[in-house]
């Protein structure tokens, strides 16, 4: 008889998304490790080659909405659980938190949700003896799932309690509590394109903002999109687009970009005439930035350099767009809320007054400094701006007006500053609303 060779059960479909989506999930909450690293470059998952586009983009969305809305899946996973979530399995807790995320906010049926978490748990050694255990508690929370995310509601349990009580502490509890809110939607996809901001919209089924950036609810990679290969636009968020802007006229002025990479504000700067030399710490970060720049046909001196030691001088701007806790990008980068802790800013602030401080000595006389952060934390906005004006007298500020930023008055603080909020610009479509938290500030040197 002829030998009959061994071949392997096919694969389930959707199981290896939900197994990649298991192990990065675990490389943040357990390896501290970013979302970016883990889908991006060379330390990326490796199994992300294997899967579909439609795969990928399910993995992404899992992991998001997880990262998203782990506080309330805590509180529900720990009301339907007699003995709580199991410690000494970690694909256990992966499976039970991916289950659950699927039956409560995502279009997924409940059946399958149960059926691929059992099945991911099955084939983990030490969590197999769980099986039973996930599948009871995924369908209680199929049954009382809904119920418990409502008794929930407006306990902003998603951010983490030191972040929560800064927020309430700067802004009030009720501004606190409309951040969190925001902050459990998925966001939007925003684009800074180079003309014809209306045609854009409409060939992206998105709608022009006040700002000039188009937002669209289009998934999937942008690659794909129609304009991307023409580099008719460039990703990035509405309010990451306002700082530039505070340069005015930009047209045959010189302007250092100091910690420019990935490049939205360079190519901005450039767009709009400038002579632009981006400076970044990183050499992949300047070479993924010469590739944006390379895209859109525009032109920028790219340096590689600690932006602390650059010795460039006599330029008649300074973005600094220093390095910051990013709270403010938690509506799109969701790890950064679970990956930060309150002493990171202690260190961060240190590192951008050097930062302030050079900028100073590269501007002539006249010479405008913009300085922004995408965090909501004031020690790393405000605070610094107030720092650098009691130390420095040649440095002084110039506000920003309403009309400078499409009449938003509301991002427009007393001082003249920009504070964007995630709560801002509200929408019909959660989803269509909101803005990254950002801080800047303008300073013109005597």
């Amino acid at each position: 008889m002829p030998q009959v060779k061994y071949a392997p059960p096919p694969e389930v479909p959707g199981l290896a998304a939900r197994r990649i989506a298991a192990d990065i999930l675990d490389g943040v909450l357990q390896k501290h490790r970013t979302l970016d690293d883990q889908l991006e470059g060379a330390a990326a998952h490796p199994g992300l080659k294997t899967l579909s586009d439609r795969d990928r983009a399910l993995m992404r969305r899992l992991v998001a909405t997880i990262l998203r809305r782990l506080g309330t899946l805590g509180q529900i996973l720990s009301r339907l659980l007699d003995r709580g979530i199991p410690t000494d399995a970690p694909r256990a807790q992966s499976a039970l938190l991916i289950g659950a995320a699927q039956i409560l906010w995502m279009d997924v049926p409940d059946h399958a949700a149960v059926d691929l978490s059992v099945r991911m748990v099955q084939s983990d050694r030490r969590a197999a003896k769980y099986a039973g255990l996930v599948n009871a508690v995924l369908r209680r929370c199929a049954r009382e799932g809904k119920e418990l995310v409502e008794e929930t509601a407006g306990q902003s349990l998603d951010i983490p309690p030191w972040l929560l009580a800064r927020w309430s502490a700067h802004y009030g509890e009720a501004t606190a509590r409309d951040i969190a809110t925001a902050l459990s939607h998925e966001p939007s996809l925003d684009l800074t394109v180079k003309s014809d901001a209306e045609a854009w919209a409409t060939r992206l089924h998105g709608e022009v903002l006040p700002t000039g950036t188009v937002r669209t609810l289009l998934q999937g990679s942008v690659t794909m999109l129609p304009g991307f290969n023409d580099g008719q636009w460039w990703v990035q968020d509405a309010a990451a687009a306002l700082p530039a802007r505070l340069f005015g006229d930009l047209k045959g002025k010189r302007i250092v970009d100091l910690c420019a990479a990935p490049g939205g504000k360079t190519a901005q700067l450039a767009h709009g005439g400038a002579e632009v030399v981006a400076v970044d710490r990183s050499p992949n970060r300047v070479a993924r930035l010469r590739e944006n720049l390379g895209r859109l046909s525009l032109r920028a001196e790219t340096i590689v350099s600690d932006g602390t030691e650059y010795p460039g001088e006599g330029f008649d701007g300074v973005l600094l767009d220093a390095p910051c806790s990013s709270t403010g990008t938690i509506r799109r980068h969701p790890d950064v809320a679970w990956l930060k802790q309150e002493a990171d800013i202690a260190m961060l602030t240190a590192l951008q007054r050097r930062l302030l401080a050079k900028a100073v000595t590269m501007l002539k006389p006249g010479g405008v400094l913009v300085y922004c952060t995408c965090s909501m934390e004031p020690d790393e906005g405000e605070h610094a701006i107030a720092d650098l004006l009691a130390r420095d007298g040649s440095m002084r500020r110039m506000p920003a007006t309403a009309g400078e930023v499409s009449g938003l008055a509301e991002i427009v603080t007393p001082d003249g500053d920009l504070r964007t909020l995630p709560s801002h610009l509200p929408h019909a479509d959660p989803r269509l609303g909101g803005l990254d938290g950002f801080y800047a500030a303008r300073l013109v040197k005597s």
